[in-house]
């Protein structure tokens, strides 16, 4: 049990840190290519790398055992990841970084409300406990964005839509990850979802983008690629290990990492024109204090109780 804890919880945190750093190259990307083409580039390098993996591993035998509806519930989970990848990056036109991963929070909600409908898990009293101190951590967290009066509203909460549905999107495709875990390992329903992308958007796609791209577009392109084999490979991963209710909590570090990370990059004075970091104030500084300890509390307490109880 302690070590499906450590295996899940090295491949979830590896997950989240490569989501949290995510939203600066995307931000970066919309100078030089679309949305669609992009997903569609970081899709067809994930395809390639993963493929190769598989036929050398001997893996891809495993698809001669799905059965039909097997199949359907593949391109319904490749459809969801393929809105979630585009919408959050159509995003970022509305919003910044921070503001994007923040509002993508809600995704921990409906993952673990999602494995309580569909996959009968449990919440603890603790657990529970836990997710209201979450919910409380993200409404400060978001407390400085809550005041519009100086901003445009109508383009700041088309963004927010945008995001929720982008969210929405990923949680549909976990879930339906998660049923066929005992059908396909993890690197092959990616493997199929990567697949099914490149031809799904490929009549959307705008290939002259391509010859246009400076040497340093290509490096933010291919980091993009990059972090979609890392980030959604551990994030297979970690749902072998972890349930639903455990995984979905650890995201929502993910904006944590990301405003910190476009902090950073701001005192560094990298990108001027496009990345800037947001003051916060105490109020939403108290909000990541109480985010870290909620997560941490839900992944740590259930360990040290069975502990307790098996002592």
């Amino acid at each position: 049990m302690t070590q499906n804890f450590r295996i899940g919880l090295f491949f979830i945190s590896t997950a989240v840190m490569f989501w949290g750093f995510l939203p600066i190259a995307l931000k970066l990307s919309s100078s030089f290519i679309d949305p669609v083409t992009l997903t569609w580039f970081r899709f067809f390098i994930a395809l390639i790398v993963s493929a190769l993996i598989q036929f050398y591993a001997g893996k891809l035998s495993q698809f001669k055992q799905l059965t039909k509806p097997g199949w359907l519930k593949l391109s319904v989970a490749a459809s969801f990841l393929i809105f979630n990848y585009v919408s959050f990056v159509y995003c970022l036109e509305y919003l910044s970084p921070g503001q994007a991963q923040l509002n993508f929070q809600t995704a921990p909600f409906f993952l673990a409300f999602g494995g309580l409908l569909f996959f009968k898990e449990k919440l603890t009293a603790v657990q529970m406990a836990c997710f209201a101190a979450l919910a409380l951590g993200m409404m400060l967290f978001f407390n400085p964005y809550l005041d519009f009066s100086q901003a445009d509203n109508g383009r700041i909460w088309l963004g927010v839509l945008i995001v929720q549905f982008s969210a929405l999107s990923w949680c549909c495709y976990a879930l339906i990850q998660k049923s066929l875990a005992q059908q396909l390992s993890a690197n092959n329903i990616l493997l199929f979802i990567y697949g099914f992308g490149i031809f799904a958007m490929l009549p959307f796609s705008r290939f002259d983008d391509f010859l246009q791209m400076s040497v340093h577009d290509w490096w933010i392109a291919l980091f993009c690629a990059l972090n979609t084999l890392v980030a959604y490979g551990c994030f297979a991963q970690s749902m072998k290990y972890w349930p639903t209710s455990q995984v979905g909590p650890m995201v929502a570090l993910t904006p944590v990492i990301s405003f910190s990370s476009t902090a950073l990059v701001s005192y560094l004075g990298w990108w001027p024109d496009i990345i800037t970091s947001t003051p916060l104030n105490l109020a939403a500084l108290l909000g990541i204090a109480i985010v870290i300890s909620s997560v941490f509390a839900i992944q740590l307490l259930p360990q040290i109780l069975d502990k307790l109880n098996s002592g």
